[in-house]
């Protein structure tokens, strides 16, 4: 498989060219060039497959002939090494939860397996590579837990300060080793516009080798694909029309699931539930796509006024507007909404959500008011007690600590601060 760059200005790239360059050097995002749609009997006999077998068959076309079958098996095999259960709230909405792997967030999928592919590329390299990261709160723990201790690779993560949780602070700042935080001053947005800026300084790229594990990234990006068809084959002898309400940020999970529906997953339909940072439920709405600053929410990991796989999303759909509003809602809805929706479910089914699971709640809510024959189910993104202070003070109740918090607790933080390009470029080149 190859790539092509979404600004058309760059050679195109194999698998392993784009992973390991992370952007094209016209700074476009790596796209592939074909996809193949996977057979009607794999759809039929889903039900017979393991996770691993749905995933592999999934994968291997976008990694073809780079990563060889038996080692992309066994990638498959070390990154799903945890359950994503469906749990119903009624008989119009379910929840998918994607928080048992062991930052618990979404993210470990895409971290384990880009962590793997990259270790697989740079086993027999003397050249070191630098995996610049930023993140608005899950992204940092996933990248740091899943490159821990890769040989040849380092990995930088940049955070906006006090505008994370105490606990995401703490996964992506104790581990030690081969990660290192910066705390920056600024905003999640500030953070991601350092990492682009840094993937184009010659000045820093003729020294370095540079990599992104953000979902611009392809072997990032794509695994997320795997969480839709997972739901598809617990769900899909219940509901005859099944959609997926996403909680999107930089729009990466969402686009991977309208890719899962490219290789031909029987979905007709998905929500971006917005917080707040809505410039994709207000292009829906207007046809107008307008960036601004990110403001600050307590479903901070969707925290982003410019997201950046929302091209791709476009490039799917030729960029046809009418098409993608055919198959793409969005709603947006406030911290007051999203608490209230986190003191309902709790009321009414005894289930607790985090912020980001309770805005997926709300757009199932929303989304139905239409369409009330569909299933609607939301992505529960991260645990909640990743979000303690939050979660505690809506219902009123003590949560435990599940292990893989309680690991990094008494942890002592490490990070560096810094406020400027300049400061991100000198910690790079010493």
């Amino acid at each position: 498989m190859n790539y092509y760059s979404l600004n058309k200005k760059a050679p195109n790239a194999s698998f392993k060219d784009a992973v390991i360059k992370g952007l094209a050097p016209d700074k476009g995002l790596y796209f592939p060039e074909t996809i193949t749609t996977l057979p009607k009997s794999f759809w039929d006999n889903i039900d017979n497959l393991s996770h691993t077998e749905i995933a592999f068959e999934a994968i291997k076309q976008f990694v073809s002939p780079e990563i060889p079958e038996a080692t992309l098996k066994t990638i498959v095999e070390e990154t799903l090494s945890f359950d994503f259960p469906v749990v119903k709230l009624n008989d119009n909405i379910s929840t998918l939860e994607l928080f048992h792997g062991p930052t618990m967030a979404f993210k470990d999928v895409g971290a384990r397996f880009m962590a793997r592919c990259l270790g697989y590329f740079n086993k027999d390299n003397t050249n070191e590579v630098t995996v610049l990261v930023a993140t608005s709160g899950d992204t940092g723990g996933a990248v740091a837990n899943g490159f821990l201790g890769v040989k040849g690779v380092n990995v930088v993560i940049l955070y906006p300060s006090e505008k994370v949780s105490d606990i995401q602070e703490k996964q992506l700042t104790t581990l030690g080793q081969n990660i290192k935080a910066l705390e920056v001053n600024g905003t999640f947005d500030d953070c991601q516009a350092m990492v682009k800026t840094a993937f184009l300084d010659e000045s820093l790229t003729s020294n370095m080798q540079l990599t992104s594990a953000n979902s611009i990234n392809v072997a990032r990006w794509l695994p997320q694909l795997f969480y839709f068809m997972f739901a598809y084959k617990q769900l899909h002898k219940k509901y005859n029309d099944i959609v997926f309400s996403v909680p999107s940020g930089n729009f990466g999970n969402v686009c991977a699931g309208m890719m899962a529906q490219q290789l031909g997953l029987p979905i007709k339909h998905f929500i971006a539930s917005n917080n707040e940072n809505n410039v994709v439920t207000r292009y829906l709405q207007t046809q107008l796509y307008s960036t601004k600053p990110s403001v600050q929410t307590i479903s901070n990991a969707m925290d982003v006024g410019d997201p950046s796989n929302f091209i791709r999303i476009q490039e799917i759909y030729k960029n046809k507007f009418e098409a993608l509003k055919d198959n793409l809602s969005s709603y947006s809805f406030s911290d007051g909404e999203t608490k209230a929706a986190m003191l309902e479910i709790y009321n009414n089914y005894n289930y607790v959500a985090d912020p980001h699971g309770a805005v997926g709640y709300l757009g199932c809510k929303a989304h139905l008011k239409d369409s009330p024959n569909t299933h609607c189910v939301f992505l529960e993104t991260a645990h909640p007690t990743k979000f303690l202070d939050v979660v505690e003070t809506v219902i009123k109740e003590e949560q435990p600590l599940p292990e893989q918090i309680q690991s990094v607790m008494g942890k002592e933080k490490v990070a560096i601060k810094i406020s400027t390009y300049e400061d991100l470029k000198i910690f790079l080149l010493k």
